[in-house]
């Protein structure tokens, strides 16, 4: 390919990146949003310091086949470079199923990746009109959302996540984004707990605990057919 994909880590063995497979997750470099909470700051920038070489991926994965299921691609932002629907063709013809972490960041990138993928893990970093506290982005939350239409009109497995924060999203406002999921039809909705060892915006407390919800869990258990709570 004219342009190899700039990945800037790799996991080669995980269970929980995509949901029922063992997998190999890709952490393409590069993203366009400034996540308060966002624990591979050092993804951020389009060029990283410690990138693997394309060839040297297709190497381990060549010694992977027949015992791993899934190549992930993560961030950063996935989609923002331009070889990745050729990278997931490559991973595709080697036996993989294709995994994708998103937030669907620019929708027409977004939609040139899902013919590629077997499965989404899709960010809704919050309700549209205040995903910009979360991104730092003005018009961030109109991407984000126009890409979550553009995933379940799509037909491909998926589920979506929100990441918490509680300095960021409160409990009524995460209420009111599962109800808005709901509303559109998402069968699938995850509740992250944030990681706080590291975070971009070093200002947010470590301390962000969620457990204590029993009410809130139990009523957003109840608008869909899957919910979970992790971290």
């Amino acid at each position: 390919m004219s342009r190899q994909l700039r990945v800037g880590g790799m996991v080669p063995l995980t269970t929980l990146d995509y949901p029922g497979k063992l997998a190999c997750v890709l952490f393409c470099q590069g993203c366009a949003w400034r996540c308060r909470y966002c624990h591979n700051p050092q993804l951020i920038p389009p060029r990283g310091a410690e990138e693997i070489a394309w060839p040297q991926v297709l190497r381990f994965l060549e010694r992977r086949q027949g015992l791993l299921d899934a190549v992930v691609f993560s961030g950063g932002e996935a989609t923002l470079q331009d070889s990745l629907p050729q990278a997931m063709a490559q991973v595709r013809q080697m036996g993989f199923g294709v995994g994708l972490h998103s937030a669907g960041i620019k929708p027409a990138a977004f939609a040139r990746a899902l013919p590629g993928v077997d499965w989404v893990g899709f960010d809704v970093k919050a309700l549209a009109e205040e995903c910009a506290l979360i991104t730092q982005v003005q018009g961030s939350g109109v991407a984000n959302w126009r890409s979550l239409e553009m995933l379940l009109a799509s037909g491909v497995d998926y589920e979506c996540r929100t990441t918490v924060h509680w300095q960021l999203i409160d409990p009524s406002r995460l209420l009111t984004l599962a109800q808005r999921l709901s509303e559109r039809g998402v069968k699938h909705f995850v509740v992250q707990q944030v990681r706080t060892a590291t975070m971009l915006d070093s200002q947010l407390s470590r301390l962000s605990v969620a457990n204590a919800l029993p009410v809130l869990w139990d009523t957003l258990g109840n608008l869909f057919p899957r919910f979970e709570l992790r971290g």
